[in-house]
């Protein structure tokens, strides 16, 4: 690895940083084009502070941070900076299911009723443990009103979901489990281990590979952790406007109850929130971390002596359940045992068999299983373009440099 001098990149349109973005990090021979890109981003592409990590055969290959860590520009992004990856974490959730079927303790065929006898109630007696895990559940979103404040009560959270029916509109079954899917995937973990999805996690993968992630933060952690804003570009998706919401039940109860994205703050810089197990979307790492994760997947789930489940079981969970048009979001979506596939979108790079989770507003973690790539992109500036041209850009340019890299497709 080659330690790079921190470099100065012009700051970003729209920010308070006084000075030049600077660039801190490593980068082995032959990946310089990647850093060049990753400096790219702030100047021409609306970036604010940012990770970007790689990690191949257990060695970082890029090891990259800049920018700032608060819209005003006061606190720098630094090595140990955490970020909020959202959606990120339901792959997280998905891996903790997979190590609990590895040893035999959950079948995913089998009811939900089997170890979580509550959700059965309002005719969800035959809802199967892969329908939860694979967003087929028809449980997206909530019946009942629900507020920000709520949503870091797990116990109560996973209650309601147990208690309601199935979402009887039509287009239910092919519908994003925005939020829902943790706390409906988590408490079966919970149910069948006796720990939480964030204990086990941190009990299980996160201490074993030692990793800074965690599904509910500890408080000591929370000033490293970088602050959200929306960017400049940032317009909220047509569909959110009053007038859908109303006459859209279905999107009001994913979407809007509560709103997850208001447009005037963002309620994961609380930190109840940051504290909290809101294992849908509640996850905080560093890039560092979720790239030497991911690397540990492309290797069959071992990684430097450490082994978190069979290849044979991590194989089934990559395995292909349903590929469809997502109705609200109006985009293809492919998952395995909650884990995302790659589409014709390409949203985790060139490679076909490339699996992993992307997060709202850009992030994305990813392995490249044919190559032995774990993947990493964190940032604090969320955009909603249909492709994100920060993560398209490093993942184009990466390709290109592990091509040419020892490690070759097998």
């Amino acid at each position: 690895m080659r330690r790079i001098r921190p470099t100065r990149h012009p700051s970003p349109r729209g920010t308070a940083a006084a000075q030049p973005v600077q660039i801190s990090g490593n980068v082995a021979s032959g990946f310089e084009a990647v850093q060049y890109v990753f400096g790219e981003n702030f100047a021409q592409r609306e970036e604010l502070g940012a990770a970007f990590a790689v990690s191949i055969d257990g060695a970082l290959v890029v090891d990259l941070w800049g920018g700032v860590a608060d819209p005003s520009g006061t606190r720098l992004w630094e090595r140990d900076t955490l970020q909020v990856i959202f959606s990120g974490t339901k792959a997280l959730v998905a891996l903790c299911l997979l190590m609990l079927v590895d040893r035999g303790q959950l079948d995913l065929s089998a009811p939900v009723r089997r170890y979580w006898p509550e959700f059965a109630a309002r005719g969800k007696e035959a809802t199967r443990v892969i329908d939860l895990a694979s967003h087929r559940a028809r449980v997206p979103g909530f019946a009942t009103a629900v507020s920000e404040e709520d949503l870091v009560d797990d116990v109560r959270m996973a209650a309601l979901l147990a208690e309601q029916p199935q979402d009887d509109d039509p287009r239910a079954g092919d519908v994003y489990h925005a939020l829902t899917y943790g706390w409906l995937c988590g408490e079966v973990i919970r149910r069948v281990d006796g720990r939480s999805v964030g204990r086990f996690f941190a009990d299980e993968v996160a201490r074993p590979l030692d990793l800074e992630i965690w599904i509910a933060l500890p408080a000591e952690l929370e000033k490293r952790v970088s602050t959200l804003r929306y960017a400049p570009s940032w317009t909220p998706p047509s569909w959110w406007d009053a007038e859908t919401l109303r006459s859209d039940g279905l999107l009001a109860r994913v979407w809007n109850n509560p709103p997850l994205l208001p447009r005037d703050h963002l309620p994961s810089n609380r930190s109840d929130w940051q504290r909290a197990e809101i294992p849908g979307a509640g996850g905080i790492a560093t890039a560092r971390s979720m790239a030497r994760l991911y690397d540990c997947l492309a290797h069959g789930g071992a990684l430097d002596g450490t082994r978190l489940l069979s290849a044979k079981t991590l194989a089934v969970g990559c395995r292909e359940v349903t590929r469809r048009w997502e109705p609200l979001l109006g985009e293809p979506q492919a998952f395995a045992v909650g884990i995302q596939l790659q589409t014709e979108r390409h949203a985790f790079g060139p490679p076909p068999d490339a699996f992993g989770h992307g997060g709202a507003g850009g992030s994305v973690h990813c392995a490249w299983p044919s190559h032995r790539v774990g993947i990493s992109y964190a940032m604090n500036a969320l955009r909603n373009d249909d492709t994100d041209p920060r993560a398209r850009a490093l993942l184009t340019a990466l390709y290109e440099a592990v091509t040419r890299y020892r490690c070759r497709p097998r």
